[in-house]
């Protein structure tokens, strides 16, 4: 796991090397343990690393075989890469280090783009060819790894953040209204192409843009499960459970690749306790697990620990557990804005910088949960939207997911920034439109999945980890085990309130008290709750003259929701005010004016 960085010039001129430093620079938390540089021609590559696979200098990047004639920066883990290795050796290639990265170089040069059809786990990456001159980017099936753009008539920039391009410079750093009108509609959630700033792309999950040297571009879309039912298991649960289970075993087992330990990030949930029990399975001794919470607020606990307690002692883990006082919420918040790609809502990215700050301190790979809900369909709304009829599932998913209508929508905002029509149900009618995806539940969790999930939970998992040199890998968006549950008929993921056939599983090898609680999160009461020292730190940022200057909300709206912090809820119950203040502080934090 690493960050990367780059330029390439359409216009003839050489690359601006100093902005792919401070590009470069930016990324330093990614990557602590090694930075590199690269130029040629009309490209620049900039990479800061983090040793997990080959730890040697074998292994550092940019990356260049001299004989291919190719040079690559990459940031992730190839799970399958003594696999991929060992045919490539057969089909000819010789290696000149262990590295997953080096095996990405030889399968590029035997495949072309098309080498991502064989790679199994998270990865982004960027591939120069020497003799054409033209750049590859990748993405993961998933979207696990960010990749973003920006892209002018006269230069690409690329980067696995976007406070990096920032750093950068020359980024139009304007709102996007479509991009805006996602934000409040989806709980902060701005899917790939777009992101709130209009200057900044993203390349999208599962996707590879081959990019010319005159800038011209092509996407390719690589992979895409087509939730029908095309299974031979059929309907049977017995069925189904066994082939879950196996799958699973087989990407947690993959997600132990590495040549460092590897720990558990343990809630105590359904999920991350799975998770446990397998690698307990598999014989792995000395495991090392971590929970955290934080103090009650408001009469609702903030933390989990008799259950993640009940894991550890089950399967013998070494267990860390951490307790955050409320006092340590306030530069906590502001850190965790701070490592934000992108403006998130959800309060338990707070939660996860923490974590990710006190695990850094023991590991440098973790397993986590996330992922499962949207997979299984574990969320309260599934059953809802799966009650619509098919041709009714983007009115379904509008009513049980959106946070506010259109009309709504718009009163919020300053009419500068408000979209000329109803973007987030429009881009909702165009997948649920897609071929495939047989029910009205289908299409959601297809939605869900591919469309929303990167931009969060995913990239809120990514951007919290990163920040601290953590590589944090999710075995339930194995992408074998996502194509297995899309093709499951949705009353055995829907049934026992959800995630039935995960819940089945459990029930083998967990105890029964975590299998049957009510559902969890990842608690931060003094943020859900809008707490003293949040609240102030809400009102200064909207406030601020730098606010007012932008004004994109209603001013009488902004007083409404400070006099009354905790009344004005989305439909699905977020604070409103934190949504928007969010936005705020994340542009301030960002120095965008």
């Amino acid at each position: 796991m690493c960050g990367l960085s780059g330029e390439m010039r359409f216009d003839g001129r050489r690359p601006d090397l100093a902005a792919v430093e401070r590009m470069t620079d930016t990324l330093e938390p990614r990557g602590p343990d090694g930075r590199g540089a690269w130029s040629q021609g009309s490209v620049a590559l900039g990479h800061r690393r983090l040793k997990i696979i080959d730890l040697s200098e074998g292994g550092a990047q940019p990356m260049t075989d001299p004989q291919l004639g190719l040079t690559a920066v990459f940031n992730g883990c190839i799970y399958n890469y003594r696999e991929l290795r060992k045919r490539l050796e057969g089909l000819g290639h010789s290696f000149f280090s262990r590295s997953d990265t080096e095996v990405v170089v030889k399968a590029y040069a035997e495949w072309g783009w098309k080498c991502v059809e064989s790679l199994i786990g998270m990865f982004a990456f960027t591939v120069v060819e020497h003799h054409t001159g033209r750049v590859v980017l990748g993405r993961d099936r998933l979207g696990i790894k960010p990749l973003y753009v920006t892209h002018d008539g006269c230069r690409l920039r690329f980067a696995s953040s976007l406070p990096a391009l920032l750093a950068g410079g020359g980024v139009d750093t304007s709102l996007d209204p479509a991009a805006l009108h996602q934000y409040l509609s989806w709980h902060g959630t701005v899917p790939a192409p777009r992101t709130v700033l209009a200057g900044v792309r993203k390349i999208p999950p599962a996707t590879v843009r081959v990019v010319e040297r005159d800038g011209t571009y092509r996407d390719h879309c690589y992979w895409q499960p087509t939730y029908t039912r095309h299974s031979e298991l059929g309907e049977d649960p017995a069925l189904w459970q066994e082939a879950v289970h196996d799958a699973l075993r087989t990407a947690v087992r993959r997600r132990t690749v590495a040549d460092v330990p590897v720990g558990v990030l343990l809630s105590g949930g359904l999920d991350s306790s799975l998770i446990v029990a397998l690698l307990a399975e598999a014989g792995q001794e000395e495991l090392a697990t971590f929970a955290m919470g934080f103090e009650a607020e408001n009469g609702e606990d903030g933390d989990e620990f008799p259950y993640s307690d009940l894991i550890a002692r089950r399967f013998s883990t070494d267990h860390h557990q951490f307790m955050i006082p409320s006092d340590r919420l306030p530069s906590a918040l502001e850190a965790a804005i701070g490592a934000m790609s992108e403006p998130m809502i959800s309060h338990d990215a707070v939660a996860f910088h923490l974590l990710s700050e006190q695990v850094s301190k023991e590991a440098k790979v973790v397993l986590c949960g996330q992922g499962a809900d949207e997979v299984f369909a574990g969320y309260h709304w599934y059953p809802g939207i799966a009650a619509a009829a098919r041709p009714d599932a983007d009115a379904a998913y509008a009513d049980s997911y959106f946070d506010r209508t259109h009309a709504d929508l718009t009163a919020m905002l300053h009419p500068a920034f408000t979209a000329d029509h109803d973007t987030s149900t429009e881009f909702v009618r165009a997948h649920m439109a897609a071929p495939g995806a047989e029910t009205a539940l289908d299409a959601a969790l297809r939605m869900d999945i591919h469309a929303l999930m990167p931009d969060d939970p995913v990239k809120r998992v990514d951007n919290m980890t990163m920040a601290w040199g953590l590589e944090a890998r999710v075995p339930f968006l194995d992408h074998e085990l996502v194509e297995l549950a899309a093709a499951c008929p949705p009353q055995l993921k829907l049934a026992q309130g959800g995630k039935a056939v995960l819940k089945d599983i459990g029930r083998k090898i967990l105890p029964p008290e975590v299998v049957d609680r009510p559902k969890g999160y990842f608690p931060v009461p003094a943020v859900r709750h809008m707490a003293g020292p949040v609240l102030a730190r809400v009102r200064d940022a909207l406030m601020a003259p730098e606010a007012r200057r932008r004004g994109i909300f209603d001013q009488r709206l902004l007083h409404e929701l400070l006099a009354a912090p905790n009344r004005h809820r989305t439909k699905r119950g977020a604070n409103t005010l934190w949504q928007v203040a969010s936005l705020e502080i994340w542009l301030q934090s960002h120095g965008i004016r």
